[in-house]
Order: C-alpha cells, then sequence, then structure tokens
C-alpha cells in the first residue's frame, strides 16, 4: 500500500463511486488520511480548496469543514457555568493549577454532550435545503485537541450518533500508522483507530 497525495485524494473524493454514499461498505463510513505534522497548514488550505472544487457543477457537492477543535471552543462557549460560559470559566479560572483546567477541558472533550453537539452541526448540514450532494462532513483539528481527546475516542463515542447511509466521514490525521495504531504527530501514540478505512493507494 502507498500513501495517497493530496492531489490523488481530491480526485478520489471525486470519483463517481465514491461520490455515492449508498456504495462501499454500509457498516463503517470512517475515513482517515493521514499526512505529516509538518504539512498541517497546508493541508487546511487544501481542505478549503477541496470544498471550492466539490462545490463546482461537476460535482455539486457540498461538504461540511469541521475544524474539531474551534467546535469544542464554540461548545465550551455555549456551556454554561452560572453566569459564565465554560470557556471563560476554565480558561479566567485558577491560573495557579494548569493540571486541574487539563482534567476539566479532558471530562468535557470527553463527555457525551460534547459528542451531542458535533453531531447537531452535522445534522444542522445535512438537513439544510439548498440542492447539493452532502456525502463528505471533513474533520481536522485533531493535533488540536491533543492531550483532551484521542482520535479513537472520538469516533468511539460518536457511534451512536453515526448514519453510515447518509454520509462518510473523512478525518484528517497529522501522524501515521505504527501496526494497530496510529502515531500522532509522528511521536505520540494514539492507540487503535476505532473501525476506520485508512486511504492509501492499494
Amino acid at each position: 500500500m502507498k500513501k495517497m497525495s493530496i492531489e490523488e485524494l481530491y480526485d478520489y473524493l471525486c470519483s463517481p463511486q465514491f461520490l455515492d454514499e449508498k456504495s462501499g461498505n454500509i457498516f463503517y463510513n470512517y475515513y482517515i488520511y493521514q499526512y505529516p505534522a509538518s504539512e498541517e497548514y497546508m493541508i487546511r488550505q487544501q481542505i478549503q480548496e477541496f470544498k471550492k472544487k466539490l462545490e463546482r457543477p461537476t460535482n455539486f457537492v457540498n461538504a461540511l469543514e469541521l475544524d474539531l477543535f474551534r467546535v469544542f471552543c464554540d461548545y465550551l462557549r455555549n456551556e454554561k457555568f452560572g453566569e459564565t460560559s465554560l470557556l471563560e470559566d476554565t480558561f479566567e479560572g485558577d491560573k495557579t493549577h494548569p493540571d486541574l483546567v487539563t482534567e476539566e477541558l479532558t471530562a468535557e472533550a470527553n463527555s457525551d454532550n460534547f459528542i451531542s453537539f458535533v453531531s447537531d452541526k452535522i445534522e444542522e448540514h445535512m438537513a439544510t435545503n439548498d440542492g447539493y450532494n452532502k456525502p463528505y462532513v471533513f474533520i481536522h483539528g485533531i493535533g488540536k485537541m491533543f492531550p483532551y481527546m484521542r482520535t479513537n475516542v472520538f469516533l468511539t463515542r460518536y457511534e451512536k450518533y453515526n448514519d453510515p447511509s447518509r454520509y462518510r466521514i473523512i478525518l484528517f490525521y497529522p501522524g501515521h500508522q505504527e501496526g494497530n495504531s496510529f502515531s500522532l504527530f509522528d511521536t505520540l501514540e494514539d492507540a487503535h483507530t476505532y473501525r476506520a478505512i485508512l486511504l492509501v493507494n492499494k
């Protein structure tokens, strides 16, 4: 197997077979594209380019793009702790105990409330009547979620909201695979990635 280039990934996303959300594996709709962490900024730009190109009349696809860390910050802003948001409470609280901040953020990132918040974003996109096909959800920002949430935990917890018959989740992962595990930033063990199909050239 050989790693896909970013150009090959775009061609694959545009292929008629992959654009048909009803084709392929009806149980697994998690796909992972791995790339070196040093290419993070370029990948973010490419995701935006993918969105623009896929919206053209040749494809007529409206792909949802989610920066998971930005979504997490939105979630914290929306969750109230008394009269302040969780975001304000967490970052403006006792700055002398950074470990407590990490614990609080980890608990929230791994909570069902946050996963439900992500699901609501996806459902809102899918329900928009704009005439476009919506076979893809692009998720990135996984690296920025470390150490609060690991990739396999997110995919596992999202499973109960997932609907493989309606869309595919393309997760952009800054790292590489080592056996049955992934290595975040090419240095940190990220455990086994749950039920995900690696996007490679066979």
